[in-house]
């Protein structure tokens, strides 16, 4: 039985090609079954996110499983096949389980070490057990998957530093009030999507009351509606610039919206009171020299970058340690696979050399006449270490073969050298199947 893999993603295939090729979740049991009835198709899931589109098959033939997954991914795509094939990637066993692994753990992602992309996993695997396209190797497969995903984050903590601009603000803002940010007021200036998002963050983390201003007083309106805020109208500014602790603002304005003395009124109005002004904008919407005035901080978009820089150097150094884990959780895995096609073959070899000895050891018995039970014991001893040291060697290496891409052409080398019948009825996860030194599933 082999995995194998295709799709595209944000980094081999523009969002103009990817959108052609997303499923919606709705859309994905139908799919699912299409593809299940692919020939050479075994089992199959489907991982359908903004960023990639995958199929992950489980076949008895490698080539029949890709071709399978192109021909799939053609049909599905409004592009001809010849057109979306420069975009498509195609991975082997090996490479599409090392790749499944590395995309649960935020490896693959366009923000390195994003933990959304983890639950995206699972869903996809939940919605294919759903509608019964799985089979044992594609469960076991995604369920070590999820695990290795939650065992990144949780030794690595790879997602703990943000690389989000809107996050690092929110960053800044608890490091300003020492992570006490109950009861604060945020006034947010322009209705843009960073601004926006650095609002639902400090909002998720205790800020009370959100001032939403804009040139668009409607536009101001709806945002506020969407995150419990208040609309502000813009020429209204000053009047509320005294009730905020921190100011967010990032307008497409080429001229300042705040100035220094705007500012310093405001100031003046909250004595001993800090206000942190964010300037994501550029051009910028708040005059520097705001920042000189005493009890007010002022970030722009450059210092908003240094945090995400230096936490997504936080997690790179995670993403080294990663790569180790998910090395030995694929490893384990590959143990586990071989197992499937080995075990069983050395189950066969040792129940047709058993048969074997034990006839002839009757046989011998029946001519030598009347021997007593210490001579029979003596002989079947014999021909038993006969037999296991015979097979020795053959069992070694066919089980250090297992851990190889070529573990099964050893054993259907055997298979068909001593004539075996092998059963191939595939273990559960939950059955203990292990080759020496791996891990048991």
């Amino acid at each position: 039985m082999f995995v194998v893999a295709a799709g595209l993603n944000h980094r081999t295939a523009p969002v103009a090609i990817r959108e052609q090729l997303a499923f919606a979740r709705h859309g994905l049991p139908p799919a699912l079954c299409r593809l299940k009835e692919e020939a050479g198709v075994e089992g199959c899931v489907i991982l359908s996110t903004c960023n990639r589109t995958e199929v992950y098959i489980a076949c008895n033939q490698e080539e029949a499983g890709l071709k399978a997954a192109k021909n799939f991914l053609g049909r599905s795509c409004k592009l001809a096949l010849a057109d979306l094939e420069g975009y498509l990637y195609t991975l082997n066993t090996h490479h599409a389980v090392r790749h499944l692994f590395r995309v649960a753990a935020g490896l693959d992602s366009m923000i390195l070490g994003e933990d959304q992309v983890l639950a995206q996993v699972a869903e996809a695997y939940q919605v294919a057990r759903e509608t019964g396209t799985t089979n044992n190797v594609l469960n076991t497969l995604w369920q070590q998957a999820i695990y290795a995903g939650k065992r990144v984050r949780t030794e690595t903590r790879i997602d703990a530093n943000t690389v989000s601009v809107s996050y690092a603000a929110v960053e800044l803002a608890r490091q300003v009030f020492h992570d006490e940010l109950d009861g604060r007021t945020v006034l947010v200036i322009g209705a843009g999507k960073m601004s926006t998002l650095a609002a639902r963050y400090l909002k998720d983390k205790g800020v009370t009351t959100v001032l939403v201003s804009n040139r668009s007083y409607d536009r101001a309106v709806a945002l506020a509606a969407t995150i419990g805020g208040q609309a502000v109208r813009l020429d209204a500014l000053e009047d509320y610039l005294p009730r905020a602790d921190i100011v967010i603002s990032c307008t497409a304005a080429s001229h300042y919206i705040l100035h220094r003395d705007q500012v310093a009124r405001a100031v003046a109005a909250r004595p001993g009171v800090p206000l942190m002004l964010i300037d994501i904008a550029v051009p910028r919407d708040i005059e520097p020299a705001a920042g000189d005035l005493p009890g007010v901080k002022l970030y722009d978009i450059d210092d908003l970058q240094q945090v995400v820089l230096a936490n997504l150097e936080e997690r790179k150094k995670a993403a080294r340690q990663a790569e180790g884990i998910i090395a030995a959780e694929a490893e384990a895995f590959f143990q586990w696979l071989g197992s499937l096609y080995v075990v069983p073959t050395i189950v066969a070899l040792k129940e047709k050399a058993g048969a074997i000895k034990n006839a002839e050891v009757r046989r011998a018995c029946n001519r030598l006449g009347q021997l007593t039970t210490r001579e029979q014991k003596i002989i079947t001893s014999m021909a038993t270490t006969i037999v296991n040291q015979l097979l020795h060697d053959a069992i070694v290496n066919l089980k250090a073969a297992a851990l190889t891409p070529r573990g099964h052409l050893y054993a259907e080398a055997l298979q068909q050298l001593f004539e075996l019948k092998v059963d191939h009825t595939l273990p559960g996860p939950d059955m203990a199947v292990s080759v020496e030194g791996g891990r048991k599933y």
